[in-house]
């Protein structure tokens, strides 16, 4: 795996117009070589069942990531790696939200870069690569 996509990437992914940039890059990549967290998959959950017609986009959550991305989770690596994350970035003053920094300790424990439009927080965390994908 090279890739670990944050819940904005995919969730654009899931509209019914995605950004036509991001579907080619998504083609180009092969599947081996994609991945999400299981805290992405959380929010993208979670969103869906804030709007009141969810439905369609569970089943397309269902239908098209979960059966074609891997699902690393928040394991007790990733979770050693997130308070170190977490300590390191409040020290510097520059802390990120909670689920970020899980994020962010999934992809670093596997070597991953994060594929966000939210560069800005992700670029904070030291050692972590970072590639925004949307245009």
């Amino acid at each position: 795996m090279t890739y670990l996509f944050d819940t904005d990437t995919l969730s654009n992914l899931l509209r019914q117009r995605p950004d036509p940039a991001l579907v080619r890059r998504f083609a180009q990549t092969p599947p081996r070589d994609q991945a999400t967290s299981s805290i992405t998959l959380g929010e993208l959950y979670y969103g869906a069942r804030r709007r009141a017609d969810g439905d369609p986009l569970i089943v397309r959550i269902e239908e098209l990531l979960r059966p074609n991305l891997a699902v690393l989770p928040f394991d007790d690596l990733a979770a050693r790696a997130y308070g170190d994350v977490r300590a390191e970035l409040e020290r510097q003053g520059t802390p990120i939200g909670d689920a970020d920094s899980r994020i962010a300790s999934i992809a670093l424990v596997h070597g991953l870069t994060v594929v966000t439009g939210n560069v800005r927080h992700f670029q904070r965390v030291p050692g972590l690569a970072v590639e925004n994908w949307l245009s």
